[in-house]
């Protein structure tokens, strides 16, 4: 049977006609009866035989013979076919009959309520090799219906656990797919009376289940993405693989990958923008905003990058404000009106210009431009943040007015450079309270003009005393000392005064101290080195040649332990004995390169050392242990040290000598065998 044969057109509570198969059967036995000439059973119809003589015998006497037959009836020949060919044709109609196979039914017109259980069965069958829900759905209502007690009721319960588990199967391809709710849907269509239903409930919590896990991790993978957590992240998502889902462990799991990497790499570029604000510069600030503002709104990186914006923005506003701290307003400015709209500090940054632009003013100094910052500040709204400061400004800059009055007023008497008038903008510069925002500046005009007064008072104090020095005597030099400590302390000439003291005084001291020296040098010259010592040493410390009479001092003692190490050395080398060769060369090389003995020292180290090594080859010829001892005491900086090293390398080798190669007989070709 085709497919059309069961088309969806058909339904189960459809009323037909009387069974199609039977028409078709009623006609053609009426066909064939027309056929072959023999009625129905029961007809009351007489055969055409019968009714020819009827026939013939209403008919008009004719002139040719009336009564007498045609001539065609009369042959044999004729009646001889038809009694062969009618009886065989109808034996051969009554065959086929018998041997013709019943037709399949046609589904699709059958009247259900009076269906056999067989044709229901045939019918739902053909209806579930389809294996679509619907026509699974469809098989099942076709037999599900039928009495328990029914003999095909085994058979038929087989196959409603069959069809309901693939309408599950079914299912689970959707839920595989992605469509969890279409999955649901599915496997909820299952009938609830059937033994089979049990299985839907297990399998869409094991659905949900699985559904409800996929999307925990997918949810973590998010949030560690937020974080900027990318190597959890990818962790997480690496959950994905272990889901008992097709859609998740494939589709999703590539796609939170892809995320993920876009993720990181617009995360990569936040984090460089960070540190482009860590440098403080405006360029790199600009730049660090442009980054943060190409990250798109799909990003997970977004969120962050939108909190960093307003960031970054407000570190240019506070590096504008340290310029404004510094007094730089042309600069403050210029970076605050840099700042984008993006970071929403526009209202801020309109305010920090307006009071800016205002204190630039105030900082000219003059009174025309403290008037024009009070104008400036004083049209600030006072809904603005910055109200409040702006209304302080004013208060401070109406005060500074009046002193700015009293500050330029002091100016102009000093700037006539007399006593009289410095005194005069002193105490015009003094009537600014310390209160008062101007004090500081006024404090520094005040000690400007104090150290003016001051200097002019005491440089004929120093003057003169420079005049008294200049004959450099003990007496002059004494007197330019005591003219100059009339400067008092805290006077504004009063260290370049300790100065000159100070020189006068190194100078007196080296025309008192310097004959001591002189006549201790003159005695190291002779050779009395102590003697030069003690007179050395009548020069007090901390006087200006203590330092040169000290260094003198040293070297003097120096040379005379060289000379005791010397003259001792040579004493203890008279022994001959290597030990008391030793300690000849060790008191020799005690004397200093810098002293006259140095290359006596010298000389009679390497004869030492040679006297060794002669004593070492005696030794040898009886004790080589006892000549390599005697050997190995020879210092690296005498002249024999690589001649008893060498000698030393001998004698170890008699003492211990190598094993020497011994060789076999000739192998053929002439190679010798060693062992």
């Amino acid at each position: 049977m085709t497919e059309r044969d069961t088309s969806e057109s058909w339904s189960l509570g459809r009323a037909r006609e009387p069974d199609m198969m039977t028409r078709l059967s009623r006609a053609g036995h009426v066909n064939e009866t027309k056929m072959s000439g023999i009625p129905p059973a029961g007809s009351n119809s007489k055969s055409v035989m019968q009714s020819k003589p009827n026939t013939s015998e209403q008919l008009p006497p004719s002139g040719h013979g009336s009564g007498k037959m045609p001539r065609w009836l009369k042959s044999w020949v004729l009646w001889a076919l038809l009694l062969t060919l009618v009886p065989g044709g109808i034996a051969f109609m009554a065959m086929g009959m018998l041997l013709k196979l019943p037709s399949a039914p046609n589904c699709p017109s059958i009247f259900w309520p009076l269906a056999s259980a067989s044709v229901r069965l045939h019918c739902a069958q053909l209806a579930a090799s389809k294996q679509t829900v619907k026509d699974l759905l469809q098989a099942i209502d076709l037999v599900k219906l039928l009495p328990e007690s029914h003999p095909l009721r085994e058979e038929i319960d087989r196959y409603l656990e069959q069809w309901s588990r693939d309408i599950l199967k079914l299912a689970d391809e959707s839920f595989q797919q992605g469509k969890l709710e279409e999955a649901i849907a599915t496997a909820r269509q299952i009938p609830e009376d059937l033994p089979a239903h049990q299985l839907v409930k297990e399998q869409i919590t094991e659905w949900e289940k699985t559904w409800s896990e996929a999307e925990g991790i997918y949810q973590e993978a998010e949030n560690e993405m937020r974080e900027q957590h990318w190597h959890d992240a990818f962790m997480a998502a690496a959950k994905l693989l272990r889901v008992n889902n097709k859609y998740w462990a494939s589709i999703k799991y590539d796609q939170l990958n892809r995320l993920i990497t876009s993720a990181r790499e617009d995360g990569d570029k936040l984090a460089k923008a960070e540190n482009l604000v860590q440098s403080g510069n405006v360029d790199n600030l600009l730049k660090a905003i442009k980054i943060a503002e190409s990250i798109q709104k799909d990003s997970y990186v977004y969120p962050k990058a939108q909190e960093a914006i307003p960031k970054f923005g407000r570190a240019m506003l506070d590096l504008a404000q340290k310029n404004l701290d510094r007094r730089d307003a042309d600069q403050a400015i210029s970076i605050a009106q840099q700042i984008p709209f993006s970071t929403g500090l526009q209202s801020e940054t309109e305010d920090f210009i307006a009071i800016a632009e205002a204190q630039r003013n105030a900082w000219i100094g003059t009174v025309a431009g403290l008037e024009t910052a009070i104008a400036q500040a004083q049209q600030i709204d006072p809904s603005r943040a910055v109200y409040d400061k702006a209304q302080q400004l004013i208060a401070r800059w109406q005060l500074e007015i009046e002193d700015v009055s009293k500050l330029e007023k002091a100016r102009t008497l000093a700037s006539q450079g007399t006593i009289n008038d410095l005194t005069a903008a002193i105490a015009q510069a003094q009537q600014i309270p310390d209160s008062n925002p101007r004090a500081e500046e006024a404090r520094e005009e005040i000690n400007g003009w104090v150290a003016q007064v001051q200097t002019i008072e005491d440089r004929p104090y120093l003057e003169r005393a420079e005049e008294i020095a200049l004959l450099e005597d003990i007496n002059s030099l004494q007197a330019a000392i005591t003219e100059a400590r009339q400067i008092r302390r805290g006077r504004a000439l009063y260290r370049e005064a300790q100065r000159k003291i100070a020189l006068w005084t190194a100078k007196i001291e080296r025309i008192e101290d310097q004959p001591y020296l002189d006549q201790a040098r003159d005695l190291a010259s002779s050779g009395n080195l102590p003697a030069a010592i003690n007179v050395a040493q009548q020069i007090p410390s901390g006087r200006a040649l203590s330092g040169e009479a000290q260094a003198a001092i040293d070297d003097w003692r120096a040379q005379i332990r060289a000379r005791e190490n010397w003259s001792k050395a040579r004493e203890v080398a008279l022994a001959g004995t290597p030990q008391s060769l030793v300690e000849a060369i060790r008191l020799a090389s005690r004397v200093p390169r810098s002293s006259i003995l140095s290359s006596d020292a010298s000389i009679a180290i390497d004869q030492w050392s040679q006297q060794l090594l002669d004593i070492a080859r005696s030794q040898g010829e009886s004790d080589i242990s006892r000549a390599i001892e005697t050997a190995r005491l020879i210092p690296r900086y005498a002249a024999a040290y690589n001649a008893a090293q060498e000698q030393i390398r001998i004698w170890r080798n008699f003492l211990n000598p190598e094993p020497e190669q011994q060789f076999e007989p000739l192998l053929p070709g002439g190679i010798q065998q060693q062992q």
